[in-house]
């Protein structure tokens, strides 16, 4: 086997572009963590007046977008952050993860602004005028159902654009935004030179040069054929005209996207040799930080948004969930569900039934029996991806369950529970959802096991929930920010493929080393009760023959 030791000295940096921050992570050449760092948006910089790192648009229903020079300036701010705490020369390698879908628009010209940056100033005030909206649709957008429509009549329907690009049209998605971009604002679309991805956006300024969307990523965008890995002409058609040159070109997400840019080697003392690798959405990344390969486990992310991903060599799209390909490895695939309705729906949850305080929430929780006496919520605070449903809580409560049979089992609606039931609800109701679309989508149930991540992989009662609701071990990583740590990884892995010339797989990095390295995951809760998971499931199934009633009424209004 090749040498696949890194050099003793040398770090790698990683970087999370999320909705509500901008994490760091810098890793030493045995993998443990020696720095990281976060900028949240809404207090460290105040005057974009954001709530949750976005504007919601009061005027167009579901339209929710980012500034994004707000970007450009907590990059500034976080570079500063760094260079007073180790030294920037010693960084080999640079990557970046982005939340997904969400995009950048870049002027036309703006190349020549972003090959010529002055060190003597900030990217912010250099970056002032090269984008050709300073608005930049994110995830969290609901307003593009029309196209979505549009885009899946072209190409032969739902099921047809899901087995060529991974996914059905989802609204967040970036071809969706993009299309909408061209028939609302065409004026914007048509002063476009380049269309990135928050992901390649970062990429981009730190080669000062447009960086290319890579292959994983791209995959979120409904635009790219995922067997291929290359756009698929005939969606681009139906997205947009001269779409792909605005796109550029794919690439594998280890790949090198280019040398470092002057501007910071001479700004803020980076080796002239750094090397800057492709950037990947921010799922992609915890995959990676998370050292999730083999097809039996599974990774539960409970952030903003909440996911539920692993690993196939098999990819069967369909019309739930994502397909996309897998950022370390060439060949094989992750697949994905998300939902929308993650930790600002348990923070709603929170104010409003456990006194604005996460110890009461916690403390309600632990009082709560598990099935929660047949009590089952949906807690949608904003419009939610997976059911495709709006707005708006529901709740039910089941008569005469007793955990054994369905039979003879009725439920009816009601206005509230009380607070601590309603705290359980949430937290069950996420769970059951989850494992009742991840076994319809085909992923491993139970499975091997779970590596939680994600803020609220914190608290250790709603890991117990996880581990009694799958009926498998719960792992988790050492710090929650499994995004940032897999850019760094990957930044590592990166500078490793370059030096060999050839794919490495990522395993040979820490094959030897990950038990003593932040990479490595501990058991946090063992798999739960059989007798309690065979009830589990009896609510997993009622779940969702509820949910599939809320959908058909919605349906029909």
């Amino acid at each position: 086997m090749a040498n696949c030791s890194l050099p003793k000295d040398a770090l790698f940096l990683g970087f999370d572009s999320s909705t509500q921050s901008l994490k760091a992570t810098v890793l030493d050449a045995n993998l443990n963590t020696i720095v990281s760092d976060m900028i949240n948006f809404d207090s460290d910089l105040p005057h974009y007046k954001t709530e949750d790192g976005c504007y919601r648009d009061q005027s167009v229903n579901g339209r929710i977008v980012s500034p994004t020079l707000m970007w450009v300036e907590a990059l500034d701010l976080m570079l500063q952050r760094l260079s007073k705490k180790l030294d920037m020369g010693k960084i080999s390698s640079i990557s970046a993860s982005g939340q997904q879908h969400g995009s950048v628009y870049w002027k036309k010209g703006s190349s020549g602004i972003l090959s010529s940056l002055d060190p003597e100033k900030t990217l912010l005030e250099q970056l002032n005028d090269a984008f050709s909206t300073k608005e930049s649709p994110i995830w969290m957008d609901s307003s593009t159902t029309e196209q979505c429509k549009e885009i899946e009549k072209a190409v032969g329907g739902a099921l047809e654009l899901a087995k060529i690009t991974g996914s059905r049209a989802y609204e967040r998605f970036t071809g969706p935004q993009i299309r909408r971009i061209f028939e609302t604002q065409l004026d914007i679309y048509n002063n476009t030179e380049r269309i990135s991805l928050v992901s390649s956006f970062v990429a981009s300024l730190f080669i000062g040069a447009y960086a290319c969307i890579d292959e994983t990523d791209g995959a979120g965008m409904n635009l790219m054929d995922i067997k291929d890995r290359t756009w698929s002409k005939k969606v681009l058609e139906a997205t947009a005209p001269g779409l792909e040159e605005k796109l550029g070109t794919l690439a594998p997400a280890h790949a090198v996207a280019g040398p470092l840019a002057p501007y910071f080697v001479d700004r803020f003392h980076f080796n002239k040799n750094c090397l800057v690798i492709n950037s990947s959405g921010d799922n992609p990344n915890s995959l990676a930080g998370l050292t999730l390969n083999s097809p039996g486990d599974l990774a539960i992310s409970l952030g903003t948004s909440d996911t539920v991903f692993g690993i196939t060599d098999v990819p069967q799209p369909g019309l739930e969930g994502h397909v996309f390909p897998n950022p370390v490895d060439t060949k094989g695939y992750m697949v994905m569900l998300c939902y929308k309705n993650g930790s600002l729906t348990r923070e709603d949850i929170r104010n409003r039934f456990a006194d604005k305080s996460w110890d009461v929430f916690d403390k309600y929780l632990k009082q709560t029996p598990p099935l929660n006496g047949g009590k089952i919520g949906f807690y949608y605070k904003e419009h939610e991806i997976l059911p495709p449903l709006p707005a708006g809580f529901h709740r039910f409560v089941l008569e005469n369950f007793m955990g054994d049979t369905l039979d003879g089992t009725s439920e009816h609606e009601v206005k509230e529970f009380d607070p601590p039931s309603e705290v359980r609800a949430l937290v069950e109701g996420q769970l059951l959802s989850m494992r009742g679309h991840a076994e319809r989508f085909g992923l491993p149930s139970p499975p091997k096991k779970i590596i939680a991540t994600g803020g609220a992989s914190a608290n250790q009662s709603i890991l117990d929930a996880v581990a009694a609701i799958f009926g498998a071990n719960v792992y988790s990583v050492e710090r929650p920010d499994s995004a940032s740590l897999g850019a760094a990884l990957r930044a590592a892995h990166g500078w490793l493929c370059n030096k060999q010339g050839r794919f490495v797989p990522i395993v040979n990095l820490y094959r030897d080393k990950l038990e003593k390295s932040s990479l490595n995951s501990k058991l946090r809760v063992a798999a739960g009760d059989q007798k309690l998971l065979t009830k589990y499931a009896l609510l997993v199934k009622k779940r969702l023959e509820i949910e599939n009633r809320l959908l058909e009424k919605q349906r029909r209004l």
